[in-house]
């Protein structure tokens, strides 16, 4: 169930990215201030989205949730409390995660502390990094698709056979 939270997370964030990235930059083009208002909230609900994301993910390593493709590939149940914490953001989706983690977070401070600057401008620094997030949203979905979903016992198979080869 966890995992699917994550994934649902990750489509509400992709689709305020979309938001973010396309209503303020038309708004401030038009001089349409409602537009350009939508910036600073989708922005801040993206990076809630991103980071529920993230933490529904370190919980599946956390908890040794071998259903997930991304924990059975690249944790196992020997690991310690702090390297299969360190194992969310050790895979390479668990990266691109972190990376839009960290740029929600930056979207988030430049909503907090860039009320003294135009209204426009603001609009079109929060659609860049929209579009930007977009981007990376798209990316992690490819990737986090195969990850986060439940894997199913051909996958597991597979996956024993390639463990046995490489350990001999």
């Amino acid at each position: 169930m966890i995992p699917e939270v994550g994934q649902f997370a990750l489509i509400m964030a992709l689709l305020l990215a979309l938001t973010q990235a396309t209503l303020p930059l038309i708004g401030a083009a038009r001089g349409n201030r409602s537009w350009m208002a939508v910036a600073a909230p989708a922005g801040q609900a993206q990076f809630i989205f991103i980071a529920i994301a993230f933490c529904c993910l370190g919980y599946s390593f956390i908890t040794n949730d071998f259903t997930v493709l991304n924990v059975a590939t690249n944790s196992n149940s020997q690991l310690p409390l702090h390297y299969r914490l360190a194992a969310t953001w050790g895979s390479h989706e668990g990266s691109l995660l972190l990376w839009a983690l960290m740029l929600g977070l930056w979207t988030v401070a430049v909503t907090l502390f860039s009320r003294h600057l135009p209204e426009d401008m603001v609009a079109r620094v929060l659609s860049v990094m929209g579009i930007i997030s977009k981007v990376m949203e798209i990316g992690k979905m490819r990737l986090m698709a195969a990850a986060i979903a439940p894997i199913s016992t051909p996958a597991l198979t597979t996956l024993a056979t390639t463990r046995k080869k490489m350990t001999g």
